[in-house]
């Protein structure tokens, strides 16, 4: 390899390119394993590449070239955690798979069940871990692979051999203890204690509830059993298929190479930015299909879903470019919502017949045994979720449905052939989530490229429907209503794509509507009214990338209307808000929450809010035609660098009487045809200012 270094300094485009290529995997393991699988670890490989490329020239000692390229790959993970202030998040009552990009971490493993299972623990367990020692197990992964000597892991972590091998020893043991932790919090039944104490979690793996949850099982009699049997992390890891190179990302960097040597130009742009143009097209790699060898000679293959998935087929993408843990404290009784806000929707006018309308049908009440036909229903919605397939439409006929476990969705739809979940025809039907129990989110879902319409899901004694890593779904004419906590939630890195359209979010006892705790472009939420929740309307705390947020209602709301950002460490997203109205909330209008992010507020309305009518505090916020008008603690509250332009504030004289109307009843009342807004003069301006209120 020395000679191959010096080849590639002298301007050997070949050596180069074999150098640079050669190392690639064991750079995007690295990298892939530190993040955890992180939507932008082909990003943060890129970057380690392009800098090994330009600074090529400056390696003295051809022969510790591995060492030096690995220490860069770490320097930039240690950068982008920094840069990007990355929590993970847990949900409850079971951990979340969260994907890597070529599959989930442990599902690439031995037929053995034991191992199997104990993989899987093994990757919960390592979210437990604190950044440092996150990077630290990438770099160990490798080490017990071969691909990494000892003394290549101390060059990359800048110290001795001797104080890495402490270092190891100390992640391992904070490894071990979230194992033990995972285990009890995946046991069914759950110890009646730890139950108790995470009544008060809210959902992060962090350290501090890692030794709290540790020093649980540890003591308790029932727990301690959960830290027995536990194979060697060495001997799991070395079960786990190392990650292939996404095609677009070889694709990309081999190109770059061959146009011309660093730091030369290619067709007089710099070989960085040629590299950075060919990565902006990582989508081309929308499918790509590996095989990968794992222990015991076994294959499976494996798909690599591009970083930014494309906008659901069912309804055309965002027009701008965009994309919870509830705090699971003890269930608080269904708040109760006045008749004026508990509008009716109008019914949809989709027919009951035509392809894939009815391919498994749901009644509730029938009798047992049933095949799923019209003429014998399916009794549960769990019987269908258990045997629906891509192109298929699960219908649930009129009437309410009362299941009395939490509901899973799993299984995946394709681009072609969405998994449709609905009303059979023009009746309504209803999931009573009333049965499940209190310590379970009652609808799970953990699958992608569904559309879920003409539903009203009520009486869950915690969070309504979660969706976690879900990509391409789109929910619309949904009610979700009197709920213990979040009535939607999406969450969790991959949360992308995703469209929630003209639905209704009402008093629920957390927020209405969330997309938290994750990351992931293209989210839409648009024609959504969110009413008389306990917490905020919409809530787009600790969600690190851009949500559009458009033609959205949110009023008389415990706390804020609309949450753009939020979340510890605070984020910086860039979310889009146009066209909003909030009025009546108990918190802000709009809020900002510590979000750092140039956040795009245009033609929205704030009226009648208990705090101030726009909240930007933090934000370098870039505020257009937005009308604030009687909020009890002022119209704005803006940090120094926003950039407001034409808004009401910035009027002399601008008063309620310059609204055609101050009478929500229309706005607040039953939706038009298709679940749209219902038009009104409400709020509206003469001048083209604030949220248009014509309807979605």
């Amino acid at each position: 390899m020395p000679d191959l270094v010096r080849d590639a300094q002298r301007g050997d485009v070949r050596a180069r390119d074999q150098l640079i290529s050669g190392h690639l995997s064991l750079i995007y393991n690295i990298i892939g394993r530190a993040l955890n699988g992180h939507p932008d670890v082909d990003d943060v490989v890129q970057d380690t590449m392009l800098q090994a490329i330009n600074k090529l020239g400056s390696v003295r000692e051809p022969d510790r070239f591995r060492s030096w390229l690995v220490a860069i790959a770490y320097r930039r993970v240690q950068m982008h955690l920094r840069s990007r202030k990355m929590t993970l998040t847990r949900h409850l009552p079971e951990p979340v798979d969260v994907p890597d990009p070529v599959g989930d971490f442990a599902e690439r493993a031995t037929a053995e069940m034991v191992a199997a299972d104990q993989r899987r623990e093994l990757a919960e367990a390592a979210r437990w871990l604190d950044d440092g020692d996150r990077e630290l197990l990438g770099l160990w992964w490798q080490e017990a692979r071969g691909d990494l000597t000892r003394a290549e892991l101390a060059e990359a972590l800048d110290v001795s051999a001797k104080h890495a091998a402490v270092k190891v020893q100390r992640m391992k043991a904070q490894l071990e203890l979230s194992r033990g932790v995972v285990r009890a919090l995946r046991a069914r039944p759950m110890c009646p204690e730890l139950a108790g104490t995470i009544r008060l979690w809210d959902g992060a793996a962090d350290s501090v509830w890692r030794k709290r949850l540790a020093r649980h099982v540890r003591d308790c009699p029932r727990c301690r059993p959960h830290q027995s049997g536990i194979i060697a992390p060495e001997r799991l890891l070395l079960g786990i298929a190392a990650l292939p190179v996404p095609v677009a990302l070889w694709a990309g960097i081999q190109s770059a190479i061959q146009a011309g040597a660093a730091p030369a130009v290619v067709g007089g742009t710099s070989l960085v930015a040629h590299v950075q143009t060919l990565m902006q097209h990582k989508a081309m790699a929308a499918a790509v299909t590996a095989t990968v060898a794992v222990g015991g000679g076994l294959t499976y293959a494996v798909t690599y879903g591009p970083g930014e998935p494309a906008a659901p087929v069912a309804v055309a993408p965002p027009t701008a470019a965009a994309p919870t843990s509830t705090t699971t404290s003890a269930p608080q009784p269904p708040a109760t919502a006045t008749a004026s806000a508990r509008p009716t929707a109008t019914p949809s006018t989709r027919p009951a017949t035509g392809p894939g309308a009815a391919d498994i049908v749901v009644a509730p009440g029938g009798p047992a045994g049933g095949d799923g036909t019209l003429a014998r229903p399916y009794t549960s919605v769990s019987e269908a979720l258990a045997v629906v397939r891509p192109g298929q439409t699960i219908a649930l006929r009129g009437g309410t449905h009362r299941p009395t476990s939490p509901i899973s969705i799993s299984t995946s739809g394709t681009a072609a052939q969405r998994i449709t979940l609905s009303s059979y025809g023009s009746e309504r039907a209803v999931i009573d989530a009333s049965g499940i129990p209190a310590d379970q989110w009652a609808i799970t879902q953990r699958a992608s490229w569904w559309t879920v319409r003409d539903l009203t899901v009520t009486g869950a004694r915690n969070a309504a429907w979660t969706c976690l890593s879900c990509a391409n779904n789109v929910f619309e004419r949904l009610s979700v209503h009197d709920n213990a906590g979040v009535g939607l939630m999406l969450r969790n890195d991959g949360t992308a794509g995703n469209q929630v359209l003209n639905s209704d979010f009402h008093a629920n006892q957390g927020s209405g509507l969330s997309v938290q705790f994750g990351a992931g472009e293209g989210n839409l939420l648009r024609g959504n009214r969110a009413f008389g929740n306990r917490r905020d309307g919409i809530d787009l705390g600790s969600f690190r990338s851009r949500v559009t947020v458009q033609y959205n209602w949110a009023y008389r709301n415990g706390a804020n209307g609309f949450a753009l950002g939020g979340g510890s460490p605070a984020v910086r997203a860039a979310h889009a808000a146009r066209h909003n109205a909030a009025w009546g909330n108990g918190g802000h209008g709009f809020v900002d929450e510590g979000n750092t992010g140039a956040i795009e507020l245009g033609n929205n309305t704030a009226f009648r809010n208990t705090g101030l009518g726009f909240a930007v505090t933090t934000a370098p916020a870039v505020l257009r035609s937005n009308v604030s008008v009687g909020n009890t603690q002022g119209q704005i509250g803006a940090a120094p660098a926003t950039e407001p332009t034409g808004n009401s504030w910035q009027l002399d004289g601008f008063t309620e009487t310059d609204l055609r109307s101050v009478d929500a009843s229309v706005a607040e009342g039953a939706r038009a045809g298709e679940a749209a807004l219902p038009g009104t003069a409400y709020l509206q301006t003469s001048n083209g200012m604030g949220a248009s209120m014509a309807g979605s």
